[in-house]
């Protein structure tokens, strides 16, 4: 399938915001006027699709999947709306992936941003329509009123910028829950980027949230990985005692699925703090992987659940040199 670039932005373009994970009504008002005054300062106009505050109930804090596929078509149908992005993740974005018109979203190719749940959205996207789309801050990530400034630049390149896109690292992390107080705030000295394995490699992107990728495996919906550097991260809903291991079970099944395909990097994205991922626990977990031992191995890397982070393009372009330093460079 041919590959889709959407247009890059230009100052003055219309962002429409959606929901098709949880709602905008579980934001708090301050979050949610940061966010959209950020969004405008700069130069963009914010619009909202009609169904973003809906919710069927407090157990489930969505819309319908009706309401949902609604807003999604709805955006990609505006001429207007030059970019999509998601309210917040969630845990059922996937219940939208049959209900979709991608022949409408094809023929409406458009900046599609999102993270965490979003994972089954862009990727299913991607591999029905082959339109590149994009893992990187929710509309409330623009929320944060501190530390926040690395991601904006980042998100910056990636919608403003027509040349490759070379990935440094940020200076200071936080995963702390700034949504419920803005100013008491953990920043931690970032160490960087760390090498597992050397080498070079160049090839298209996929991935995101590992565990949510998961869950595409199977269906219509899972991306081709043969030539794919992967991308990969996951929370840390499940903590310390059990991350290294559900981590470990839900790459080698992805790498099983992958079987007879060649993978040419593997980069990860920084584990959350309450995980406790030592160097020495990412090693034992990647040298278990017999089908990557040539490749080059990168962890640590600016995207996942903690912030700052970068945006990538899923379907996009990735070219990396691992050996004394790491050199990553992205493009869609």
């Amino acid at each position: 399938m041919e590959k889709i670039i959407p247009s890059k932005l230009k100052i003055g373009d219309e962002i429409r915001v959606i929901a098709p994970s949880r709602s905008k009504c579980i934001l708090g008002e301050d979050t949610v006027k940061i966010a959209k005054t950020r969004l405008e300062k700069m130069g963009f106009k914010v619009t909202f699709g009609k169904n973003v505050d809906h919710s069927i109930g407090k157990d489930y804090n969505c819309a319908s999947v009706e309401e949902r596929i609604e807003d999604l078509h709805q955006a990609f149908q505006d001429k207007q709306v030059k970019a999509i992005l998601t309210v917040i993740g969630g845990y059922n974005v996937n219940q939208l992936l049959d209900e979709i018109d991608y022949d409408l979203l094809q023929e409406n190719p458009k900046i599609l941003c999102g993270f965490s749940d979003i994972t089954a959205l862009t990727n299913a996207i991607y591999t029905k329509t082959g339109m590149v789309t994009y893992y990187g801050p929710h509309f409330s990530s623009f929320g944060m009123q501190k530390g926040f400034s690395y991601t904006e630049t980042y998100f910056q390149k990636m919608f403003l910028q027509q040349e490759p896109i070379l990935i440094e690292n940020s200076k200071e992390w936080s995963n702390d829950s700034w949504y419920m107080n803005q100013e008491e705030r953990t920043f931690i000295p970032n160490e960087g980027m760390k090498v597992i394995q050397s080498g070079e490699a160049e090839g298209k992107i996929v991935g995101g949230n590992l565990c949510t990728l998961n869950l595409l495996q199977g269906t219509e919906y899972m991306p081709d990985l043969e030539n794919a550097i992967l991308f990969l991260e996951d929370d840390g809903l499940v903590g310390k005692e059990v991350f290294n291991k559900e981590f470990d079970r839900d790459l080698q099944s992805l790498l099983q699925m992958a079987k007879n395909k060649k993978v040419q990097g593997l980069i990860l994205g920084r584990a959350e703090k309450n995980c406790e991922m030592t160097d020495e626990k990412w090693n034992q977990i990647l040298k278990t992987k017999k089908t990557i031992q040539d490749i080059p191995i990168v962890i640590n890397a600016d995207f996942g659940h903690t912030t700052p982070i970068f945006t990538f393009p899923i379907g996009g372009y990735a070219k990396i040199k691992v050996d004394e330093k790491i050199r990553i460079e992205i493009k869609d």
